[in-house]
């Protein structure tokens, strides 16, 4: 079943053991982009399998995944801190970007983390992913700081990072 919010064809839920190969493979895709996530290519599998694993049987993280047609096109987790603010990272899957996937995984994430008492959410974004930062913006997220030359690439270059938050109470 289609959720309200959600593009035609697309359905966002929780994800299960079931869907970890599958969204492991849709990261490692996205990671080879070198653009868009934190993971760079080339990843190691089995270990990132290995963490899916424990994040989708945490009582902690919430993993959602979009799917159409059966197959995962973006993923969202969301690690929830114990003093209330829920951390959250996306990905979405190339020929989906731009499709409203983000925007349906970012709905329920804020939905799910209010149901959970979060009183805030937060992430941080490349400054270069201009449709991140509108999407992250048209929901309420304000930019609360600049992180620069802090992230170290593979390829050495130190990338800066927009952190943004959204007060949920």
């Amino acid at each position: 079943m289609r959720r309200s919010g959600s593009p035609p064809g697309v359905r966002v839920r929780e994800a299960t053991l079931a869907d970890v190969d599958a969204l492991v493979a849709m990261l490692v895709d996205v990671a080879g982009e070198g653009r868009w996530i934190g993971t760079e290519a080339p990843v190691d599998v089995e270990r990132r399998r290995r963490r899916m694993v424990e994040e989708v049987e945490s009582d902690d993280v919430i993993v959602l995944v979009a799917e159409a047609g059966g197959t995962p096109v973006g993923q969202l987790g969301l690690r929830l801190a114990p003093y209330g603010v829920g951390d959250l990272g996306m990905a979405v899957a190339a020929g989906w970007r731009g499709r409203g996937v983000g925007r349906a995984l970012l709905a329920e994430a804020v939905e799910r983390a209010r149901t959970a008492g979060a009183h805030k959410l937060a992430l941080q974004v490349w400054p270069h992913n201009a449709a991140a930062l509108a999407l992250y913006e048209r929901f309420g997220f304000r930019r609360e700081g600049y992180l620069t030359r802090h992230y170290r690439r593979r390829s050495g270059e130190l990338w800066d990072a927009v952190v943004m938050g959204l007060p949920l109470d």
